[in-house]
């Protein structure tokens, strides 16, 4: 067995790890073709991540030209502990208030447990007003766990 096939995690632990972290590096293309990166917030749905971004932010107009998008989710000090999971995706734009602000609502639970109330909820919509969600449909996954040597 290659080290590839090793190290390479099964899906239930990509899930796990996906969601024991808690940032996305998203990397879209550019205006100017360069490859666009920025740390993002997420949630998994249904085996896809999902992100919100406000609706006039870079991310936004670079899948308009090109769903194309990595994800990359990483963790590890040192050699021997670094795990990762970097998924091929095309990017889907959701801009339905609704959706959006249910995904709002499900971001917030995630990064802020325990925050309710009418005053959150007043800025969640208020939010959602101002944004869309981001669907990553995976077309290729790759993922290693160097625990596993």
């Amino acid at each position: 067995m290659s080290t590839r096939e090793r190290i390479k995690m099964t899906e239930a632990e990509q899930f796990a790890f996906l969601d024991e972290e808690k940032t996305v590096i998203a990397t879209s293309f550019g205006p100017r073709g360069w490859p666009h990166s920025m740390p993002m917030w997420f949630v998994v749905r249904d085996g896809e991540v999902w992100m919100w971004t406000y609706r006039t932010s870079q991310k936004v107009k670079n899948v308009g030209r090109d769903a194309r998008v990595t994800l990359l989710i990483e963790a590890g000090e040192t050699y021997d502990q670094l795990r990762g999971v970097m998924i091929e995706a095309e990017a889907e734009v959701v801009d339905d208030f609704d959706a959006v602000l249910d995904l709002g609502r499900e971001l917030f639970a995630r990064y802020t447990p325990g925050a309710e109330g009418p005053e959150v909820e007043a800025a969640l919509e208020a939010q959602a007003r101002k944004r869309v969600g981001i669907r990553f449909h995976p077309r290729r996954v790759v993922s290693w766990d160097h625990r596993k040597l």
